[in-house]
């Protein structure tokens, strides 16, 4: 329904066309669905964190083997149907949760990219063979890739102040009011909400240029069949571009009609989906550059070893 109504403001209204109108059409449409989003998944982790001690949470990981938390993250990924700046807000209450870095990397690596939107619109484009495989390496690089960001001990480089609840104010929490939880809820809500939502503006404002101008031919042109290094090419290439995977699924469909081995192009998917210019820049107020390349640089790699491998295997 959002999306009809920013095409009657965007097409009908201001009656924009072309690049431009895909461009503003884009920028609308997610910017305010990342706010909104923001704001209603941060007061709801919020106003909960008010009635239960999160410290369970973390004692239940702490129990389990080391890649539990994380399969386990990484599975969750799968049933919430977000985008790489989407998954933000959730990333931002698992920390503010106290889970695990890692384990909230796992997550915000499968999300974009093992999303039931994009398993769907794959069985249906390219049949349950590929389909299978692709969730089977989307998953095996949201739980290695988170794994080896909690093996590194980067807690320390997160730079937005989240506060945890401690134990014993929870205890004295559980006597107050739904009044106070809420307005509680709502004062923490609105000052992330501040501190961030300026990086939001910025991010997706990136995303939709690129969105609206960049053309499919210019990416077919250098990730074609005969080029060894294609794959490389194509997740440099779907970095700085932004989209949800039912936007980029089309254009999976287009490049691999126009001669792109099916690997490469589900790498540039991967890539544009988990690994966006705009979510480095709003994860820029949330995480230190130094974490930010490192979670670039492995989720990176592992993309592109899962395109080699899929080219290989197809």
């Amino acid at each position: 329904m959002w999306q009809n109504s920013v095409d009657y403001l965007t097409y009908d209204l201001f009656h924009l066309e072309g690049h431009l109108g895909e461009a503003i059409n884009f920028f609308i449409y997610d910017t305010v669905k990342i706010w909104f989003l923001l704001l209603t998944i941060i007061f709801a982790v919020s106003f909960l964190r008010t009635w239960f001690n999160t410290e369970y949470v973390r004692a239940h990981l702490q129990g389990k083997p080391a890649l539990y938390g994380h399969a386990a993250a990484a599975a969750f990924g799968i049933i919430t149907p977000f985008c790489s700046c989407s998954a933000i807000p959730l990333f931002l209450g698992f920390i503010q949760a106290r889970i695990p870095l890692g384990v909230t990397f796992s997550y915000l690596i499968s999300a974009p990219m093992n999303n039931e939107i994009a398993i769907a619109m794959l069985f249906g484009l390219f049949g349950w063979k590929v389909t299978a495989i692709y969730i089977g390496f989307g998953l095996l690089v949201a739980i290695i890739g988170g794994w080896v960001i909690g093996r590194l001990n980067l807690d320390k480089e997160i730079l937005m102040d989240v506060k945890p609840i401690e134990t014993q104010l929870q205890a004295n929490l559980v006597k107050q009011s739904f009044k106070e939880r809420s307005k509680e809820a709502w004062d923490y809500t609105f000052d992330i909400f501040k501190k961030i939502y300026l990086y939001v503006l910025v991010g997706v404002g990136v995303g939709a240029w690129i969105h609206g101008y960049i053309p499919t031919d210019f990416i077919a042109q250098y990730t074609g069949e005969g080029n060894p290094f294609a794959v490389i090419i194509a997740v440099i290439m779907g970095i700085p571009m932004y989209s949800n995977a039912a936007g980029v699924m089309p254009l999976v469909e287009v490049l691999t009609g126009k001669g792109m081995l099916l690997g490469t192009a589900l790498s540039f998917m991967m890539a544009v989906t988990a690994l966006s210019l705009p979510e480095a820049l709003i994860l820029k107020k949330i995480i230190s550059l130094k974490l930010i390349g490192i979670f670039f640089a492995i989720v990176g790699s592992g993309i592109i070893a899962i395109g080699y491998l899929f080219n290989f295997i197809l």
